[in-house]
């Protein structure tokens, strides 16, 4: 009888209840003041759907999961320690990704899946959170990941820039309280300059006093800059609306000779705006990012002080990276300001720049692609369980499994789904120095 292995094995099967009963416990129901144990009870006891399949207890449910879980982990354990089965994999991947004939036909697939989406999904639900729960989110995603992938700068208030382009929409349209920036009500289309404008304004009033701080502390600064922006929002009545919000945001209008075309109720038109867009805002951060700024926001990224010592001003560099970045957030606060017609301080939290943080950490931190694959599987994610939520869902447990996704990404996959390449050239390169040294 092989007794280590069985208690070896037997100490696994203990860790993995004790770990997935403190989940069920976690995102079970609450308990109350004077019976604090039916909370607990509860979670452990209360009947739930195993996948659709047959109905069991909630702790059976938790604990299949993490058996899933760890063998999913220890497999690919193996894999990885298989280094020809790896490397075979990796330059089999490699070569088919540099396939300039295979990378065009993707663009056209995407392309094409993209155009069709609309005529395909018929759900209004559906069709509402494609504009303004995914692709909304694909250009916040995009925004930061100029500031977090590109230059490496960890920004926790990102959220402040999206609400700034928002409330400067509501600003040019007249549904503030105070004068509109032209005098009289303006169509939401000539507010997008002047959104993105002052959102890049704001990164630049961040940047300059606070860039010359690092790591903790900046993003303890970013984080004040957004709560101080919402703070604002909330508590300038005479400015913003205060809690109560805006008045009524016009929506898109078009009138060009005989060609008049408003964007109503329905999102399909919104769809294909924020599209054009998001295309847009990719060919020009993809252009940055291959260019002399974006070498130099590299450089910063991996060595501040080495790519000081080669005459980049770091400074400069971290201000363009926060401005350019807050300007796809401006006009992400456009469309959200033109299609739900309504503004309030309430949108704008915390919560939601950490969940755009999720969604680059998720995709991969510099990797264009990766990021907007992240923004699209995280937020398709997000809307199916508020839409059709399985047995023993709650809403309120939403940012507990957010935040378990993004421990989980830093522990197995700091790079994410699809890093970038400079960043996964430079993890081997320090990866490699460090075991010569060692």
């Amino acid at each position: 009888m092989n007794l280590p292995f069985i208690k070896k094995f037997s100490t696994k099967a203990l860790i993995i209840l004790i770990s997935s009963e403190l989940a069920a416990v976690v995102t079970g129901p609450p308990g109350n003041g004077d019976t604090p144990w039916v909370g607990f009870h509860d979670s452990i006891t209360q009947k739930a759907s195993f996948f659709g399949l047959f109905v069991t207890g909630r702790w059976a449910l938790f604990y299949a999961i993490g058996i899933i879980s760890y063998l999913a982990v220890h497999f690919f354990k193996k894999l990885n320690s298989n280094n020809s089965a790896m490397d075979s994999l990796r330059s089999q991947y490699s070569s088919v990704a540099k396939n300039k004939y295979f990378k065009l036909a993707a663009v056209l697939v995407i392309g094409v899946l993209a155009i069709l989406l609309p005529t395909v999904i018929t759900d209004p639900f559906w069709r509402e959170a494609m504009v303004s729960q995914i692709a909304v989110f694909v250009l916040l995603a995009l925004g930061l990941n100029v500031v977090v992938g590109f230059a490496g700068l960890l920004d926790l208030g990102f959220v402040a820039f999206y609400a700034v382009g928002a409330y400067a929409t509501a600003w040019c349209t007249g549904a503030l309280p105070m004068p509109p920036i032209f005098g009289s009500h303006v169509n939401p289309f000539f507010a997008i300059p002047i959104a993105i404008i002052l959102a890049m304004v704001a990164g630049v009033i961040l940047g300059i006093p606070t860039l010359r701080l690092r790591g903790d502390y900046l993003a303890i600064v970013t984080l004040g800059f957004g709560e101080i922006i919402t703070l604002f929002a909330n508590n300038l009545t005479g400015i913003t609306g205060g809690a109560q919000g805006t008045k009524q945001v016009p929506h898109f209008s078009l009138h060009i000779g005989p060609l008049k075309y408003i964007w109503g109720l329905d999102p399909v038109p919104y769809y294909y705006l924020v599209i054009g867009f998001v295309i847009l805002f990719i060919f020009i951060f993809y252009s940055l990012e291959h260019s002399r700024v974006g070498r130099a926001w590299t450089a910063i990224r991996e060595d501040e002080v080495a790519a000081e010592s080669l005459g980049i001003n770091p400074l400069k560099y971290k201000v363009m990276a926060f401005a350019i970045g807050a300007a796809s957030a401006g006009f992400a606060g456009v469309m959200t300001a033109a299609q739900s017609n309504f503004l309030t301080p309430a949108t704008f939290t915390l919560a939601l720049s950490i969940n755009i943080l999720v969604l680059v950490i998720f995709g991969g931190m510099g990797s264009i692609f990766g990021v907007v694959f992240g923004a699209i599987v995280i937020q398709t994610i997000t809307m199916y369980l508020i839409h059709t939520p399985p047995a023993g869902y709650q809403p309120p447990d939403l940012y507990i499994y957010i935040g378990a996704l993004l421990v989980i990404m830093m522990i197995f996959r700091p790079g994410g789904l699809f890093p970038a390449r400079r960043r996964q050239r430079a993890d081997v390169a320090t990866s490699s120095l460090e075991n010569s040294n060692g």
